[in-house]
């Protein structure tokens, strides 16, 4: 699992070490981790470190000054350092440093091309204070760097990108590497920005225990996470220890949205699923689901709306299901039907465009700030909601963090993944787990099917590879330890 934050946690968190630690602490402890990394880095690429050259691009703030004593810890041991006043005045205590230790000065180019030998070019100009976006002269030095392949690593955050909401609203550079202090930053999970960071490495520089379940803070799963949490079967399962779906997908108009609702949830590994949907998506999921039944009776949860279209009766058969007491799934056309208050086991799976009419917002409000936009869901419904895009997030009224779905290729944005998706958290949630978990190891086992088979695989022949996906995940879970 990784932990981040926004900026305002990550300050607290600053200020509350800072009151034992002192201010220049944090720093040194900061330069002296860069420092660690950058001359990994340089070995690595030039197989020695005496006599290679870096670049310091430094702004006015602390990330020009963690760049500075660091630059001045590599000059110290005979690597050939020069920072590049980018923006306003450099950190002085780290650029007397730097000039103590025997590394220059100069001014941002003109034509913001940098000369001369370098091995590695350091961005330390902006850091999470920093608006996004790039100053022109800067913007151009970017563009430089890219262009020329100067090999790139980003101190906190590559500059020009939002710390907070991953946009990158203009210009910002793109690093090949990022290190970051204490805790991992929103930015460096969020897309765009997160594809901007290249790998990101944490250094560990002393900061206070947090509260990492308050506002302000994001959980991420990885791979293991995803493995560890994935609902196996015991020997003594049943169809209904593993969970019954009821499934009201599709439409006449739109048939397939229940094919691939179904699809997804049969492949997820639903015990049964029970297909209560139009006449017209039933007569094909027959044709390819031989397990699916097709009469009411018992189900665990459901999943409600994925191409229900203008569906007259809609309000009443989410109505109904919500007296049932069972945890379900809203998607696509069903989020239209919702009544004022939803429990927080009832997860809604919405785009930008769902979460924005959900909102009464304009789409650019949620796509300028998706993890605004998705908590103002869960506090305005009170159910868990699912966020889908390049980013996949999880808001519970439940708690205040928010969490973040295993990242997956861009292959899987198309039409239908949704409703594959659907499928997917629907079996979580019959099977037992809570929403805002049945929302992240959905969302997370797609995107590492799509990760495992990649290219232009349409979605329900992705979601036929999930079985293969989990089962591979109960492998792993198993050589960690866990035994299903």
């Amino acid at each position: 699992m990784i932990t981040a934050a926004t900026a305002d946690a990550v300050r607290e968190l600053e200020r509350r070490t800072m009151i034992s630690t002192g201010d220049d602490a944090l720093m040194q402890r900061a330069a002296a981790g860069l420092a660690a990394v950058l001359a990994a880095e340089l070995r690595h690429r030039a197989g020695h470190l005496y006599g290679t050259a870096v670049t310091l691009l430094v702004g006015p703030g602390n990330n020009g000054g963690d760049a500075l004593f660091a630059g001045a810890r590599l000059a110290a041991r005979g690597v050939a350092v020069r920072a590049v006043r980018c923006l306003g005045r450099p950190h002085a205590a780290g650029l007397a440093a730097l000039l103590a230790a025997g590394g220059r000065v100069v001014d941002l180019p003109e034509d913001g091309r940098l000369s001369g030998p370098v091995t590695l070019v350091v961005d330390g100009v902006l850091g999470i204070g920093g608006r996004p976006g790039l100053p022109e002269p800067v913007a151009r030095l970017a563009e430089a760097v890219a262009e020329d392949g100067w090999p790139l690593v980003a101190v906190d955050l590559p500059s020009g990108v939002d710390a907070d909401t991953g946009a990158v609203a203009g210009a910002a550079f793109c690093a090949d590497r990022t290190v970051t202090f204490g805790v991992h930053k929103a930015c460096h999970l969020l897309e765009p920005a997160r594809g901007r960071c290249g790998v990101v490495e944490r250094v560990d520089i002393g900061l206070e225990a947090a509260d990492t379940t308050a506002p302000g803070w994001l959980h991420a799963l990885e791979d293991d996470d995803l493995a560890l949490g994935w609902p196996y079967p015991g020997a003594a399962s049943d169809k209904y220890a593993r969970g019954v779906v009821g499934l009201d997908a599709g439409s006449d108009q739109y048939p397939g949205a229940g094919v691939l609702s179904t699809t997804g949830a049969v492949h997820a590994g639903a015990g049964m699923v029970r297909f209560l949907g139009a006449d017209r998506p039933a007569e094909l999921v027959r044709r390819r689901l031989p397990d699916v039944v097709f009469s009411p009776g018992r189900v665990q949860a459901h999943l409600l709306g994925s191409g229900w279209g203008d569906r007259p009766d809609g309000a009443d058969v989410v109505a109904a299901a919500l007296d049932t007491g069972l945890p379900a799934v809203v998607d696509a056309d069903g989020l239209r039907f919702l009544p004022d208050h939803l429990p927080a086991s009832w997860l809604l799976t919405p785009h930008a465009g769902e979460l924005a009419r959900l909102l009464d917002r304009e789409r650019g409000w949620v796509e300028e700030d998706p993890l605004r936009a998705v908590r103002a869901a869960a506090a305005r419904t009170g159910a868990t909601v699912l966020l889908k895009g390049a980013s996949q997030l999880v808001a519970s009224p439940e708690h205040g963090w928010v969490g973040v779905a295993v990242p997956g290729p861009a292959w899987t944005a198309r039409a239908g993944s949704g409703d594959v998706l659907g499928g997917i958290c629907a079996t979580l949630l019959a099977a037992g787990l809570p929403a805002w978990r049945a929302g992240l190891l959905g969302a997370s086992v797609q995107a590492v099917a799509a990760r495992t088979h990649p290219g232009p695989l349409p979605p329900h022949a992705l979601a036929e590879r999930l079985p293969e996906t989990v089962g591979r995940l109960e492998a792993r879970a198993r050589a960690l330890g866990v035994r299903p």
